[in-house]
């Protein structure tokens, strides 16, 4: 016995099954593998707290305390075991769940994702499923007393599955299987609590049906976007804290750094050449200085590359490098020896909060293009931090940079032409006395007066000619690779710092550019493929600048800018009318059911000669839905004949039946006590078990018929029955 009551152990199972499916919705966040233990442990301990208590009965009232124990200590054994001394809880381990409650959806929420399935980050997917558990098994002994106490039992763990879409949403045919999946014990736990029971249960196939369509329809809905926007996710604006507020701009150190050459940065050994190690990006100018929008994340698990690209590795060892920056590359995908930070939009790699190891092992990723394609490619006017504000240009420098590009339009052949006229009009200044500062003053000295600069000169002053063209760039600071130093190592040095330009290129990324050609000139050997040569092939097979000609855009450029003004202007029209047609079926498939039962508990809640006459109503519409040919007038004994056809002849005994207390109730002038109603409410309870017998699909249809919801067409506007004493008006 559960309580009093005995235990529906298939229900039991169906909400434990739902919650966690719920707990497995977290999947996108860190992985199927990494939940299902936790999970599962949860779950299974919930079950035996119930077994444990429906045999002995005297645990019934702490079963909520019970069950919440068992579930802290499944989560103590499976995710915090490394904290405990034997399995036995440890004051790191009471420290550890606290931050489960406290910070570790925070941490989550600031991560990469899939993110790492450490305790920090994983703890409050195992703990939120424990509070689904202890609040829907409380929920569900109060399901015996009708049709829509199961759906309250499932309260909690559809709470929980409604986080895990707001940390990831799936999309797509895995929006379809989720809800399938969640769906399928929802609908064994509202079977399991309204099968086979007294009068008063009502029909459980209008629950079901409300609960299938609800979750199809949501995820209809969820899918169908007519303005293509992303799906929300709380993850939106969540940035990982930087340790260091005040740091000095990496691009500021660069006149520093060349005055003491010899002095080592980091060392490297590679599984193939590196030209350039990143420290930060900066793309944000205001005419004096550069900034970086840094939008650090934790990094994950791993972080995915582009389709089609190849991945390199390197062990680093770090040296002299203060500061919050780590050598980094474009796209890293993996770092193994220590938890940074990364900026997913440049790459840039941070110390996190606690201190970084002396070494780390770098996976990335390179994007494949061959040199032809990346020549004639189009620039990416699209991204972030591509074409941003250059404060008051100087007047001098607006002839120089329509000059500077051969007054082509933007694409990457312009890119590389600035390049190259950078690299045939200006010199790369050396020796002690060394130019600095990246300002419009210093880079007006530079373009027009001295010609002469550092790497800071040369990028800066690339990023802002290239942004007056239309090209999106942005400035880079770094390390060139390096010298060989033996043993397959390299060792970076002050004197290898670097500053370059980076342009964006439709389809490919951003691509580094050295117009200065110093990383060549290193020592460290030249990429023989991949990006890099890539570009050096592109910049070979630049034609002259007196044969330079405008490119053509490419026929698919060129239908889409003709379809861009019919087609950005509105509302995908198409997308709206399924919205419409999906929203109307959902109101159809569950509103019908829903409202159908709502009217039939309000006729019950009816007391007295209005409860019976709510019973026989009842009937009637039901009956209608069926198919049965009601018509205002008819007698319970005509209604009966005709449903005996219908549904048996214990379903017309039963109206029969419910005929004569109406028929008590309107003429035998006798008190209507509150049992009358309870009679034909029976009654009515006996007909419905009667309607069950009848197909299937029959019972389908009439669940969702809207016409059940009006009364039948006539010229009077009553419900009475004529009954055998005589007619009532």
């Amino acid at each position: 016995m559960w309580g009093g009551w005995a235990v529906n152990r298939v229900a039991v199972v169906g909400l434990l099954a739902a919650t966690a499916v719920a707990g497995f919705l977290f999947a996108p966040v860190f992985g199927v593998a990494a939940l299902v233990v936790p999970v599962l442990a949860v779950v299974v301990g919930g079950y035996l707290c119930v077994e444990v208590t429906a045999r002995w009965a005297r645990l019934a009232p702490v079963r909520p305390l019970l069950v919440g124990l068992v579930g802290l200590v499944a989560v103590v054994e499976t995710v915090l075991f490394p904290t405990t001394l034997g399995g036995l809880p440890t004051g790191e381990t009471l420290r550890m769940l606290w931050y489960g409650v406290t910070d570790s959806w925070l941490v989550t929420l600031q991560s990469t994702w899939p993110a790492r399935p450490d305790p920090e980050q994983l703890l409050f997917v195992p703990l939120a499923v424990v509070l689904a558990t202890v609040v829907g098994i409380e929920l569900l002994p109060g399901a015996r007393g009708g049709g829509a106490r199961p759906l309250l039992a499932l309260l909690p763990s559809l709470v929980l599955a409604g986080i895990s879409q707001a940390y990831q949403a799936f999309d797509g045919m895995a929006a379809v299987l989720a809800a399938a999946a969640f769906g399928a014990p929802a609908a064994v736990l509202v079977w399991a609590c309204t099968r086979g029971v007294g009068a008063r249960r009502t029909d459980a196939w209008p629950v079901l049906l409300t609960v299938v369509a609800t979750a199809l329809g949501t995820v209809a809905v969820a899918g169908i976007d007519p303005l293509d926007r992303g799906a929300y996710s709380l993850k939106d604006g969540q940035l990982a804290p930087l340790n260091e507020t005040r740091t000095t701009s990496p691009l500021q150190q660069i006149a520093d750094r060349l005055s003491t050459p010899d002095t080592e940065v980091f060392r490297y050994r590679a599984d193939q050449p590196v030209a350039l190690w990143r420290l930060a990006v900066l793309d944000g100018f205001d005419g004096a200085g550069w900034s970086a929008d840094v939008r650090p994340s934790r990094l994950g698990s791993e972080i995915d590359g582009p389709a089609g690209a190849t991945t390199a590795s390197a062990r680093v060892v770090l040296g002299d490098l203060p500061g919050p920056w780590l050598p980094s590359q474009a796209i890293p995908l993996d770092v193994d020896g220590l938890a940074p930070l990364v900026d997913e939009n440049t790459g840039v790699l941070l110390r996190g909060e606690s201190a970084p190891a002396g070494e780390y092992q770098l996976t990335w990723a390179e994007p494949s293009v061959d040199a032809a394609t990346l020549g004639a490619a189009p620039v990416d006017t699209r991204v972030h931090g591509g074409l941003g504000t250059l404060g008051v240009v100087p007047d001098e420098i607006d002839e120089l940079a329509r000059k500077s590009v051969a007054e082509l339009r933007p694409t990457f052949q312009s890119a590389l032409q600035l390049d190259r006229f950078l690299r045939n009009n200006y010199l790369l200044a050396e020796g002690d006395d060394l130019p600095t500062g990246h300002g419009w003053q210093q880079l007006r000295r530079f373009l027009v007066d001295t010609k002469r600069g550092t790497s800071e000169q040369w990028a800066a002053a690339y990023v802002v000619l290239a942004r007056m063209n239309g090209i999106p760039a942005r400035l880079a600071v770094g390390f060139r690779g390096g010298t060989p130093a033996g043993d397959g190592e390299h060792v970076v040095r002050n004197g290898d710092v670097l500053a370059w330009p980076e342009v964006a290129v439709r389809g490919v990324g951003w691509i580094p550019l050295d117009p200065t050609r110093s990383a060549e000139s290193a020592g460290a050997a030249a990429p023989s493929k991949g990006l890099a040569a890539a570009v050096d092939q592109a910049r070979e097979q630049l034609p002259p600048e007196r044969d330079l000609r405008q490119p053509e855009l490419p026929e698919s450029e060129r239908t889409a800018a003709a379809a861009e003004p019919s087609t950005s202007a509105g509302v995908n029209w198409l997308l709206v009318s399924a919205l419409v047609v999906a929203a109307l079926l959902i109101i159809w498939l569950a509103g019908v059911p829903l409202a159908v039962a709502v009217r039939a508990r309000r006729r019950r809640n009816r007391t007295g000669a209005a409860g019976v006459l709510g019973a026989w109503s009842e009937v009637c519409d039901r009956l209608r839905g069926h198919g049965v040919a009601y018509r205002i007038g008819m007698t319970p004994r005509d209604l009966a004949t005709v449903t005996t056809g219908v549904a048996g002849d214990r379903t017309g005994l039963a109206i029969r039946e419910l005929g004569r207390v109406v028929d008590m109730v309107l003429w035998s002038g006798v008190d209507v006590a509150d049992g009358h109603a309870r009679q034909a409410w029976r009654h009515v309870a006996e007909i419905r078990r009667g309607m069950k017998t009848r197909p299937r699909p029959t019972r389908l249809r009439a669940a969702v018929d809207p016409r059940v919801l009006f009364p039948p067409r006539s010229r009077h506007n009553t419900r009475l029955p004529r009954t055998e004493a005589g007619s009532v008006g």
